[in-house]
C-alpha cells in the first residue's frame, strides 16, 4: 500500500503496481503483481472493467480474481507461457460472465497481462489497455489497441497523436465479458539486460508520453517512480480524468541454465 495513502501502491521483486481513482465516482481499474522467487517467475495483469451500476469494477475485479487462483494452482508450472496466458484471459472471460447474474448491467472489461519466467516474456491482451516493452530508452514494441479509434488508424483516417483524443477510443472491438470468447493477441521477446515493461489503463497511456513510461522505469526506485507516475497521470487529467491503473517491471537475470543460455544466445 502506498505509504502516504493517496494511491493504491503494492510492490514486488523487480515490480511495482498502482492505481489511481483520478476524477471518476468509482475504480474500475484492477490489478494485481504476482512473484515466485524460487521458479523466477512473475504475473502482472492490469484490468480496466466497463459498464454501469458497478459492473466495471465487478468485471476488472473478475479478472484479478480468475489470476490469483490459476496463480495458486501453479498452472503456470505446468503449460507453455503464452498457453498459460491464453487459459487465464478465458478463465477471466468465464468469471465475468458467471458474474453477469449479480447486477443489472451487462460486466466487461479489458486485459494485459505479462509473464515473465526464466529469463524470457509472454504477454496476451483483449481491448485498449496496453503494454511496452522498452529496452533503456527505447520502445521495442507496444500493443495493438482493439479499439474502433485504432482501426481507423490503420485505415489512414486519423493520425497516431490524435488517438488518445478521437472520440472512437472507448469504442471497443473486442473485450472480455461478451457472448462469444475472446479473441486474444499475444507477444514474446527473450530478456536482455536492461529490458523494462509498463502495463497502462488507457488513463495512463493518454496522460503519459512513451518517452515518460520509458523515464519512470529508469527511476533506481520504482515504487516512486510509480507513485510519480500515477500523480502525473491524476494532474493531467483533472477533475473528470480516467481511472488510472500502471505496473512497472524491469527484467531479473534468470537463474536456470535454460535461461542463461537463452540470455546468451539473444545478445550473441
Amino acid at each position: 500500500m502506498d505509504r502516504d495513502g493517496e494511491f493504491d501502491i503494492r510492490e514486488a521483486p523487480g515490480m511495482a503496481c498502482g492505481r489511481a481513482r483520478g476524477g471518476r465516482p468509482s475504480q474500475q481499474d484492477d490489478l494485481i503483481c504476482l512473484d515466485d522467487a524460487r521458479e523466477s517467475t512473475s504475473l502482472m495483469v492490469l484490468a480496466d472493467g466497463m459498464g454501469g451500476d458497478g459492473a466495471g469494477e465487478l468485471a476488472s475485479g473478475g479478472v484479478i480474481h480468475a489470476a490469483r487462483e490459476l496463480w495458486d494452482e501453479r498452472a503456470w508450472r505446468e503449460q507453455p507461457g503464452a498457453l498459460f496466458l491464453e487459459t487465464l484471459c478465458q478463465a477471466a472471460h468465464t468469471e465475468i460472465r458467471r458474474r453477469n447474474a449479480w447486477v443489472a448491467a451487462e460486466p466487461h472489461s479489458t486485459i494485459v497481462a505479462l509473464l515473465l519466467r526464466d529469463g524470457q516474456a509472454y504477454w496476451a491482451h483483449v481491448g485498449d489497455s496496453r503494454l511496452y516493452h522498452f529496452r533503456g530508452r527505447r520502445c521495442l514494441s507496444v500493443t495493438r489497441d482493439h479499439s474502433l479509434a485504432r482501426l481507423k488508424l490503420d485505415r489512414g483516417e486519423i493520425r497516431e497523436a490524435d488517438l488518445a483524443r478521437d472520440p472512437d477510443q472507448h469504442v471497443l472491438l473486442r473485450g472480455l465479458g461478451g457472448s462469444e470468447p475472446p479473441e486474444v493477441e499475444h507477444g514474446y521477446a527473450v530478456l536482455r539486460p536492461g529490458d523494462g515493461f509498463a502495463l497502462c489503463s488507457d488513463g495512463i497511456w493518454e496522460s503519459l508520453s512513451r518517452s515518460e513510461l520509458a523515464g519512470l522505469l529508469r527511476e533506481p526506485d520504482l515504487f516512486a517512480a510509480l507513485h510519480g507516475g500515477l500523480a502525473l497521470g491524476a494532474e493531467r487529467g483533472g477533475e473528470l480524468g480516467d481511472n488510472l491503473g500502471l505496473i512497472l517491471a524491469r527484467s531479473q537475470r534468470p537463474t536456470s541454465w535454460l535461461g542463461r543460455l537463452a540470455e546468451r544466445l539473444s545478445i550473441t
